[in-house]
């Protein structure tokens, strides 16, 4: 705030003449000019001795109070003994201070005072902004964080704060905030781009844009909100408002705040970041079947708070989307976004289908066809939850999205029960869906469909390149269909049984097979199944 009128009147020995002695001053200006306006800004003190003063002194002072000067302080003892009358009664009527100043006081000696003053002035508002960053600060040192900080900010400031997250929702506010006004106008930035009322500036990115700051004015109330987070889309928002405009040292104290608070929030989100990678390392440690891998993962949790459910449990598997919520009621692991959440292991639930050792016989070429997991699954899970078996369903029901649900079961068996719950979340149209209930779409619907295409068209590779001097595939479909009766196939297809005879004959050579093998006629009944879908 820079110094008042009274203030220079009283340090320098002035005598008021005319006006009232509450305006501020914040400059001296000395000039003999008739009409000096052109040359001020506001809010100064004018000095002269009228040594060009003409008689026309309604208009000189008209002149200054347009321009909005705080006083004007004129010299006697020099050209006039003392100040015209008409002077005095030209600024009486117009209500322009008026200073009469002695021939002994140097104009200079007076700006000095008024300079001294405001760099006064500046220096205690500095002094009190440096305080208040302190005290921010120390606020920001508490258990409580951005909560503290907000409560620190809007005592402040004289007036209220709030905290919303990033798609505007209120996360903490103080008494008397207009939590709904604010609110809806973030609402409104955040889906319109633009502003209902007050100033927005620094807009950048394209779409949906963000200010870095919003000044929202009303009859009663001045309200200052800004983002939070370095990115281009802001990870939380705070406002701050107060009866008066804010002074240079509540906009410095407002600015503080927000970078601690962004500082906050990064760290939070490094530490959150950090958390989520070793709950990623302990699913995949887990899975790898590692001895004492549970107890071990355990130890790795305590210090985190975090804990893994006791067995039996069940898995879900969610989005990615749904991370921040399920994290805070459970134990949940992001997956591999490649597909390959489970490590390929023969651990005691047994190779993965789809990941069939190498052999003889179809199986042993249609392993690890076109490198898909089993977990690969149509829409691919981004998280794996661990759940008590008994509120399982209830942690589902709070996502509110499509989830897949496993059977129960152990960590022995748990990679069995990832890849059962991203079967379930992969068939999933949205709400909850069970493992065991894809079992009554037959078993297509539990494999993944590129999966077993990859699979049928590598096993079914050679009856494809054979050409179509016989139907080699339709043969098969008929001979397998008629469960290797050759008169009953033979019929179906309208040829000799000693045709089909040969023509299946030629089948297991080119594939190397033998179909008498019930496994063998298994799997060529499943690839030519998904050959068809």
């Amino acid at each position: 705030m820079a110094p008042s009128l009274r203030a220079v009147v009283r340090r320098m020995g002035l005598r008021p003449v005319a006006g009232g002695l509450d305006t501020v001053v914040r400059w001296v200006a000395v000039s003999e000019l008739e009409d000096p306006a052109p040359f001020l800004e506001g809010d100064e003190l004018l000095l002269t001795t009228g040594i060009r003063l003409g008689d026309d002194f309604s208009g000189y002072v008209a002149r200054l109070v347009a321009r909005g000067v705080a006083g004007l302080g004129f010299g006697v003892g020099l050209t006039h003994e003392e100040i015209p009358a008409a002077l005095v009664a030209a600024a009486e009527q117009a209500g322009l201070p008026l200073l009469e100043v002695p021939r002994e006081t140097p104009f200079i000696a007076i700006g000095k005072l008024v300079s001294e003053l405001l760099a006064a002035e500046q220096y205690d508002e500095i002094t009190r902004a440096f305080a208040a960053q302190g005290r921010l600060t120390r606020a920001a040192l508490r258990p409580e964080g951005t909560h503290a900080v907000i409560d620190r900010l809007a005592k402040e400031t004289g007036g209220w704060a709030i905290l919303l997250d990033e798609s505007g929702q209120v996360r903490h506010t103080t008494p008397g905030a207009d939590a709904d006004a604010v609110t809806a106008e973030i609402t409104r930035l955040l889906t319109t781009g633009r502003t209902a009322w007050g100033a927005a500036s620094g807009i950048r990115g394209s779409g949906r844009r963000f200010p870095a700051s919003l000044a929202l004015a009303g009859p009663d109330e001045h309200v200052v909100v800004q983002p939070l987070g370095g990115g281009s889309r802001p990870r939380g928002f705070f406002a701050v408002g107060a009866a008066r405009p804010f002074s240079p040292v509540a906009h410095t104290v407002v600015n503080a705040a927000g970078s601690l608070l962004t500082l906050a929030l990064e760290q939070g989100g490094a530490h959150l970041e950090a958390e989520r990678r070793l709950r990623d390392a302990v699913l995949r440690l887990l899975l790898s079947g590692a001895p004492g891998a549970v107890e071990e993962a355990r130890a790795v949790l305590g210090p985190l708070g975090a804990r893994l459910p006791e067995e039996p449990f069940v898995v879900l598997a969610v989005g990615e989307e749904a991370l921040e919520q399920v994290e805070a009621v459970a134990f949940a692991a992001r997956l591999d976004p490649a597909g390959e959440a489970v490590p390929p292991a023969d651990g005691p639930s047994g190779p993965l289908a789809g990941e069939r050792q190498a052999g003889s016989g179809p199986a042993g070429r249609a392993g690890q066809v076109g490198g898909e997991s089993a977990l690969g699954a149509r829409r691919r899970a981004g998280v794996a939850v661990l759940v008590a078996e008994g509120v399982g369903m209830e942690v589902a029901e709070t996502v509110g999205v499509a989830v897949g649900v496993s059977s129960p079961c152990d960590y022995r068996t748990l990679r069995g029960g990832v890849e059962q719950a991203c079967r379930a979340y992969g068939g999933s149209r949205g709400g909850v869906v069970f493992f065991g209930a894809l079992a009554g779409q037959g078993l297509m619907a539990l494999l993944e469909p590129a999966a077993a295409r990859a699979f049928s068209a590598a096993l079914l590779a050679p009856l494809v390149a054979y050409g179509t001097r016989a139907d080699l595939m339709a043969s098969l479909r008929a001979y397998l269909d008629s469960n290797g009766h050759w008169d009953a196939a033979a019929q179906r297809l309208g040829v000799h049984r000693h045709t089909l005879r040969y023509r299946m004959k030629r089948v297991s050579e080119l594939l190397g097979c033998d179909l008498d093998d019930p496994g063998v006629r298994a799997e060529l009944w499943f690839a030519l199944e998904a050959a068809r879908r």
